[in-house]
């Protein structure tokens, strides 16, 4: 196993000025609304120029804006004026400057998917969340798995599967009976999605420096699709994932609920 580790995902208690603000926004009427407000009180500069970058939505816009800015630099602060938000912050208009600078940081690293097509191109994507493997018919999907180039499933008969990170261990990981992952371990999370065969099998925690190799059999007749967060590929053929080392996005939560206190809260939920 490659012992090479890339730096872990880690929070910091680190105040940042926070003078120049930029706000983006999702679609929904609430969302631009605050927007419109926000803007009016704060100002409102390019992601370029700003401090930080404020997200108004809901956990989708966080993903988005993550992404877009992955490797900037610049934190993402999220407050929730969509139907999700478990990134996100409570909404308030008021005392947001002093917010932002008592606020937690956490510096999280995507995974990197790299999948080939049934015709051999490559396609590469990162993912927040997870990489998720999906039957794309009515049959079951037939998968070779293998972590660092050790096969250890011949066979895994499910509706797919999927390579979690802590930070979407609480979202399609959790809804597939997948664990639950602190945000600082050094974990990834691999979960079965309604698996046949071995029908036991509940899936595996894995360093984060491993590298999952997923082999598609039979692609023709039973043909997968695979996705990093809201990237899909269609009909692969085999998908290696593991954790970027260059990548990396930077979130902020208040102080008083910041994302282990979040992930703590959802273990003991019943």
């Amino acid at each position: 196993m490659n012992q090479s580790a890339p730096p872990p995902q880690h929070s910091r208690l680190q105040p940042i000025a926070a003078e120049k603000l930029a706000f983006v926004a999702s679609d929904t009427n609430e969302a631009q609304a605050a927007l419109k407000d926000l803007s009016s009180r704060y100002g409102n500069v390019s992601a370029e120029e700003a401090d930080v970058i404020v997200a108004l939505g809901g956990d989708g816009l966080m993903l988005q804006t993550l992404h877009t800015h992955m490797g900037s630099g610049k934190p993402i602060y999220g407050m929730n004026r969509g139907s999700v938000g478990f990134l996100m912050n409570e909404y308030q208009n008021n005392d947001l400057v002093e917010r932002l600078a008592k606020a937690d940081i956490t510096t999280i690293r995507p995974l990197e998917m790299t999948a080939t097509d049934e015709e051999g191109e490559e396609h590469k994507a990162l993912a927040i969340n997870e990489v998720s493997l999906l039957r794309q018919t009515s049959q079951a999907a037939r998968l070779k798995i293998s972590v660092d180039d050790r096969v250890r499933l011949e066979e895994l008969v499910c509706d797919g599967c999927l390579v979690a990170t802590p930070a979407g261990s609480t979202a399609y990981n959790l809804s597939a009976h997948g664990p639950i992952l602190p945000i600082s371990a050094q974990l990834l999370a691999l979960t079965p999605i309604s698996a046949f065969r071995p029908r036991r099998w509940r899936g595996a925690l894995l360093p984060n420096w491993a590298k999952v190799d997923i082999e598609i059999l039979n692609p023709h007749k039973r043909p997968v699709s695979a996705s990093a967060d809201h990237t899909e590929i269609r009909r692969v053929k085999h998908v290696s994932v593991s954790e970027s080392a260059v990548s990396e996005g930077i979130i902020m939560f208040d102080s008083d609920h910041g994302w282990d206190e979040r992930i703590l809260t959802e273990m003991f939920r019943y």
